[in-house]
C-alpha cells in the first residue's frame, strides 16, 4: 500500500509537534516495518527543508533531519505534467494540487494530511494519521 505523506504531517514528525507527533509518527513506524510504503513529493522535500531550516535556525540540522525522514520515505517525483496537471486543477491552494497529482503518479492509496478538506476534489482517499491508523 502506498501513502503520499503531505508536508504537514512530515513537519510534525520531524518537529515532534504536539498534539500531531504521536499519531503521524506511527505513520512512519508502519513504513519502517514494511507494512506500507511511505512517500513525500520532491516538491514536499524542498518545502520541508525551508521549515526545518527557519524553526531550527540551522541548514544542516535542516538537511539532516530530511536525510533521516528519507531512510523511511521514498521520493513521489514531480514532473513537468505534474505541474501542469496540478495548475488545470485550479484547486485553491496550488501546493495541494501539486501534491494531489504527485500522489497520483506514485500511485498513492491515500493521502495522509492533518487537512483532508484541503483535498476535497481528491479522487484518492484523503485521511488523518490517525484515521488511517484506526
Amino acid at each position: 500500500m502506498n501513502l503520499l505523506i503531505d508536508t504537514n504531517v512530515a513537519i510534525d514528525v520531524l518537529l515532534r509537534r504536539e498534539p500531531y507527533y504521536k499519531g503521524s509518527a506511527r505513520i512512519f513506524l508502519l513504513s519502517e516495518k514494511g507494512y506500507v510504503n511511505t512517500y513525500i513529493s520532491a516538491s514536499a522535500a524542498t518545502d520541508i527543508v525551508y521549515i526545518l531550516r527557519r524553526e531550527l535556525k540551522s541548514g544542516d540540522a535542516a538537511v539532516k533531519l530530511l536525510a533521516k525522514l528519507l531512510q523511511t520515505a521514498h521520493i513521489a517525483s514531480v514532473t513537468e505534467r505534474n505541474i501542469r496537471e496540478a495548475l488545470d486543477l485550479g484547486w485553491n491552494d496550488f501546493e495541494d494540487s501539486v501534491q494531489y497529482t504527485a500522489g497520483k503518479s506514485i500511485p498513492a492509496d491515500y493521502i495522509i494530511s492533518r487537512n483532508p478538506k484541503d483535498f476535497a476534489n481528491s479522487q484518492i482517499s484523503v485521511v488523518t494519521p490517525e484515521d488511517f491508523i484506526s
